[in-house]
């Protein structure tokens, strides 16, 4: 796979909103990473690379990347690979990474975990690998009036941050800043690395969602919906049209991008959504997660250590606010509340860890 967090148009983007971005590639590896800082240091983050063929070459970029991070006076380097690079049948990814001196991050950035539709199906195969609710929906949903559109217009992201903003302020979640939305919209779609899908009933928008392309994976970003025409279920369709289309562009993969473990039940936060995602077919796919290589062993420790002081802070400070709303709130409603963090949309960043 080609993920868009590695692809040269993802490098123009985190250009054109300030990042120093750093690119680099040798025999069997390459990668794609920025630097970033926060009050407790800098730091080089790869999201979901590098990218490497072999163990060797994945040392080989590791070697690169730790040479820039001292470079440019980082402490650490944090790296996503899409696999472990482990060197027998026996070594787990964990202990391969760990072998290398790595450490698992303080907080996942990127989602381990996703569901990915393989395109070089059958078009008949892909449908019929789905719930047949969506199946119905994607073939019936014009008789209600509803119909899909595909815009490469950067203005049209209006219409999906609307929606966005009305489903935080309900469900209270925290979602992608609108200036970065537009300036995500701003670089890649004119360059066909992104698009909107927008479902129309009667030529006005009802849902959206945003999607990225690179050279061979679409990946389904974000998405929201207008409520008032939630019974008509325009999302299900709209997700239906987006894979459907990636196969007829001659894409390999559609990555859902974001779900819950194998086996978690409904008391993780990411169930409900994983479900809807689910129902579309694709196979579940695990990845060892965001880790840390530390360059300056004195300067991460002083990062974690502070980091740490600081989430227990806000642990403290949240487990509070917790206690002074369980007084005002009806019995029930907080956990309700904080349920609906499960049908936040997850998105690819890229982006910094600012603590």
């Amino acid at each position: 796979m080609a993920n868009i967090l590695q692809s040269p148009e993802w490098a123009q983007f985190q250009q054109s909103i300030g990042h120093r971005v750093i690119q680099a590639e040798g025999p069997g590896w390459r990668y794609l990473a920025t630097v970033e800082g926060g009050r407790t240091g800098r730091y080089l983050y790869c999201p979901y690379g590098p990218e490497a063929d072999s163990p060797e070459a994945f040392d080989r970029a590791l070697a690169d990347l730790t040479a820039q991070a001292r470079a440019n006076r980082c402490w650490f380097v944090r790296v996503e690979p899409i696999n472990g690079h482990t060197v027998d049948g026996i070594e787990t990814a964990e202990a391969s990474l760990r072998r290398r001196g790595m450490k698992r991050a303080p907080r996942q950035v990127q989602p381990g975990h996703t569901q990915l539709i393989d395109l070089r199906k059958d078009s008949k195969d892909l449908l019929k690998a789905m719930k047949s609710t969506n199946r119905n929906l994607y073939r019936n949903i014009h008789k209600k009036g509803v119909s899909i559109e595909r815009s490469q217009d950067p203005a049209d992201v209006e219409h999906l941050l609307r929606f966005l903003d009305d489903t935080a302020k309900r469900r209270n979640f925290n979602r992608q800043q609108d200036d970065y939305l537009r300036a995500v919209a701003a670089s890649l779609m004119p360059v066909d690395a992104a698009s909107l899908y927008l479902a129309k009933l009667d030529g006005e928008p009802i849902a959206a969602s945003l999607v990225y392309d690179s050279a061979d994976t679409r990946t389904y970003a974000h998405a929201a919906m207008d409520q008032e025409h939630r019974k008509l279920s325009a999302g299900i369709p709209l997700v239906v049209t987006m894979i459907m289309d990636a196969k007829e562009k001659g894409l390999t993969w559609f990555d859902l991008f974001g779900t819950a473990p194998e086996g978690a039940g409904p008391e993780h936060e990411w169930y409900g959504f994983t479900s809807f995602k689910k129902s579309f077919g694709g196979e579940p796919v695990a990845y060892p997660g965001t880790w840390d290589l530390p360059v300056s062993r004195a300067g991460y420790t002083a990062y974690s250590g502070v980091r740490a002081a600081r989430e227990g802070l806000g642990s403290l400070a949240g487990t509070l606010r917790e206690r002074a709303g369980s007084l005002r709130e009806r019995p029930g409603s907080l956990r309700e509340r904080l349920g609906g963090l499960g049908s936040r949309a997850t998105t690819p960043r890229g982006k910094k860890d600012d603590a």
